[in-house]
């Protein structure tokens, strides 16, 4: 049977100055890229790039699928993103910081552009950081973060952050595979009103190994006693004083690489995710423009950390590159109530809010009329990342959050693709809810058979982009076979290997692309598989449930059954929960999809940035022993009241 979805059409009256007013504007672009790719590229990178030199040529393609983009072009990221905009800028806002404690702080360009020329000066003088040495940043949402980004930018240093939950374990792989020279770090940060540490976590790491480092310059935020290696350990603020305003930048190649960024290790050794300087930056600020519609009044605000790459480049390179205003909020939005993160869109006047659907949901559980005690009328785009929303959130994103007129950005990318490839523009393409819609002009993404054969409409398929784009991840950092094997061995398209996301997909009748999930979050129930997004975003229509997490468990005849994990709402009670639930499974999608264990649960176990861990509710619903790293979660409680539950179930 046909499903029916609503479908949102684009506020006219934003749409009128949109970056990209209509769809007849959009399949222009990509209709022109399809027929002229590199000139269609070459346009784009000539307008927004300051080039030092000019490049050769706009794409190699002599090496596949290690790519090359804009070759033997040179430029300098923090030239691309600070010093330009000094000339016609300097006093506008560059950063607006909000503390966990509501303490604000407006750096204006011309300050930025201070404060990273010390700080490059610093790495550069004190420390003998040069072109191409690692410098891993352990640090938490405070603008000195944003500073260290950009100063090894400045010198061609590349740097690795690694987000400040990770234990000590996690960041002594990273510094070691890294061969860091440098940590960056502070004493801590605050968090709901506390102050929390993270200077420890760098000594017990560099305890265990992490033999190349040779310094470690620690930021004092919350001034708690913190123990001093002599000789190794060096004060910042004292520090940052002594340095002069003027740093010359680095001239880097096109495709020196900007910065690395390791994806979850939690099986064998994590992945160093390289990306290059040109095509990174140019495709961050491009969908800045596109995707968000920034304009020079706006004031942006994306809720994640700089740990993870919506935080790279979608707080500090995208946000800097088009000369904007970005926020950083050391906090979360939930503290001290549920009102934290409307108030800030009322006092900043935010035009554009960025975050994931857990916080949505999130929010929505806590406070669903809070939003309507604040004025939201800066708003004007919304958007969504790092999972599929569900209707239900996405409805009250829409109506309560955005009060109807705001277009909501369902954003569809990966750490490895550097920034958008599937998501609605919010001027131009009607919007079914919980959809990713179209590729953006340039992507040629498609839902195709490992042979390379297109689905048809309806049916699920693997998610890949068919040729090479300028922000791709160029390698694995110390590793190009296992870059090979994880991303091109797995889908082929006119007998070439081509980019598989690990993403499967659907598309529908209008040619919307809508995301069902990893592929191996794929149950196989009696020869049937089923996404469990599908399966998640079924469970949610119910009213009574806040949160839900479907994960499969081994089965002596099915092969596989369903194992759902549930969080109901304040004030619900069910007590024929797993009855109530499997109707609506079989209702909505089929007997099929009735789950053989429901268990209600008191929450789910998240990272403090919002990602559930559903690799620990996999382990749990398999009785195996908890082997993860718990460290980096919100909550790390939460496993053990699981595992009760569980138990009992």
């Amino acid at each position: 049977m046909k499903e029916h979805r609503p479908v949102y059409q684009p506020n006219p009256e934003f749409a009128q100055n949109a970056a990209i007013k209509s769809m007849d504007e959009y399949w222009e672009l990509q209709n022109k890229a399809k027929e002229d790719y590199e000139g269609f590229w070459k346009e784009y990178a000539d307008e927004k790039i300051d080039w030092l030199a000019p490049y050769d040529q706009v794409l190699d393609e002599s090496n596949a699928p290690f790519y090359k983009w804009f070759v033997n072009g040179k430029l300098n990221v923090c030239n691309q993103c600070v010093d330009r905009h000094l000339a016609d800028k300097a006093e506008k806002t560059a950063i607006l910081f909000e503390g966990d404690r509501g303490d604000v702080e407006h750096i204006t360009y011309a300050e930025l552009s201070l404060r990273v020329n010390r700080m490059a000066n610093l790495l550069r003088e004190k420390f003998g950081v040069v072109k191409g040495d690692r410098v891993v940043l352990y640090m938490p949402m405070i603008p000195e973060a944003a500073y260290a980004m950009l100063a090894c930018a400045r010198i061609g240093a590349i740097h690795s952050i690694v987000f400040g939950g990770f234990s000590a374990e996690a960041l002594k792989d990273r510094i070691e595979d890294a061969e860091a020279k440098l940590v960056i770090t502070a004493d801590g940060a605050y968090r709901k009103g506390k102050p929390y540490m993270l200077k420890q976590v760098v000594d017990d790491a560099l305890s265990q190994g992490g033999k190349s480092v040779e310094a470690v310059l620690v930021v004092k935020r919350n001034n708690e006693e913190i123990n001093w290696v002599e000789g190794r350990d060096h004060n910042y603020n004292e520090l940052i004083g002594e340095q002069h305003a003027e740093c010359p930048y680095e001239v880097m190649d096109s495709e020196d690489p900007l910065f690395l960024l390791y994806t979850s290790g939690s099986t064998g050794k994590p992945k160093g995710v390289q990306h290059s300087s040109a095509g990174y930056i140019l495709w961050a600020q491009m969908t800045m423009e596109w995707v968000f519609d920034i304009k020079d009044k706006d004031v942006y605000w994306c809720t994640a950390d700089i740990g993870w790459i919506t935080g790279h480049t979608y707080i500090i390179y995208g946000p800097l590159a088009a000369g904007a205003t970005t926020v950083m909020f050391e906090g979360v939005p939930t503290y001290p109530d549920a009102g934290r993160a409307w108030k800030m869109v009322q006092d900043h006047k935010i035009s554009q809010f960025y975050t994931a659907p857990t916080a949505i949901r999130v929010l929505h559980k806590m406070g669903e009329d809070e939003p309507t005690k604040y004025d939201l009328s800066s708003l004007k785009v919304l958007g969504t990342v790092g999972e599929p929303i569900d209707p239900p959130a996405w409805k009250w994103y829409y109506e309560v959050v955005g009060n109807s007129r705001c277009a909501i950005v369902d954003t569809w990318w990966q750490t490895e693709t550097g920034g958008h490839m599937i998501s609605p523009l919010p001027g131009a393409t009607p919007i079914k809810p919980a959809c990713a819609t179209f590729p953006l002009p340039g992507i040629m993404a498609e839902v195709i058979d490992p042979d390379g054969t297109p689905k048809e409409a309806g049916e699920t398929g693997l998610l890949c982009i068919t040729k090479p784009w300028p922000s791709m991840i160029r390698t694995i950092w110390g590793d190009p076979a296992r870059y090979e094997k994880s991303y091109f061995g797995d889908a082929v398209k006119d007998g070439k290997p081509v980019y598989f996301s690990g993403d499967g997909a659907v598309i529908d009748e209008d040619g919307y692309i809508t995301i069902t999930g990893r592929v191996d979050d794929v149950i196989n129930v009696s020869g049937h598989r089923m996404g469990t997004a599908e399966i998640e975003a079924a469970v949610k229509k119910d009213d009574s449930v806040a949160e839900v997490a479907v994960v499969a468990r081994p089965h002596d005849i099915k092969g596989e059954s369903i194992f759902i994990y549930i969080v109901l709402k304040e004030g619900h009670i069910n007590k024929d929960i797993k009855n109530h639930i499997n109707a609506l499974l079989s209702s909505e999608i089929g007997n099929i999809a009735k789950a053989d264990h429901i268990v209600e649960v008191p929450g789910l176990p998240k990272t403090r940035s919002g990602k559930i861990m559903r690799r620990i509710l996999r382990s749990i619903a398999k009785g195996e022993e908890i082997t993860q790293d718990i460290s980096t979660l919100e909550d790390s409680s939460i496993v053990e009241q699981i595992i009760s539950k569980a138990r009992e179930a």
